[in-house]
């Protein structure tokens, strides 16, 4: 099989016509005026929404969902280090009655079968 090569233009490495600035173009009083009043109502709607009570449960929601979050995270990781012996739950050092007691006491403080 014959791999054909390809021949590029004696253009290639230049830059092309995006890199050339267009022409300024003419201001139009009317379409400021409308552009400006447009700024002024998309930044009082943004206020509003900022402000508005729903917003405020939302976020107040998503914390304490992300704090709960991460506390199960937290214990579940706790339970699978004392089972496994490694980390700061390990309970390697514990008798087995110990061990199973503590590994116990963990899932049910985090709420685990």
């Amino acid at each position: 099989m014959r791999v054909k090569k390809s021949k590029a233009g004696f253009l290639s490495g230049s830059t092309g016509i995006e890199s050339v600035p267009g022409p300024k173009l003419p201001e139009i009083d009317f379409l400021n005026r409308f552009n400006e009043e447009n700024q002024k109502k998309y930044a009082e709607a943004d206020a509003r929404f900022k402000s508005s009570p729903l917003l405020k449960e939302f976020l107040e929601r998503s914390n304490i969902n992300k704090e709960k979050n991460r506390k199960e995270t937290q214990d579940k990781y706790c339970i699978r280090g004392a089972e496994w012996g490694v980390g700061d739950c390990s309970a390697e050092a514990m008798s087995p009655e110990d061990k199973e007691k503590f590994i116990s006491e963990l899932k049910e403080k985090a709420g685990v079968k």
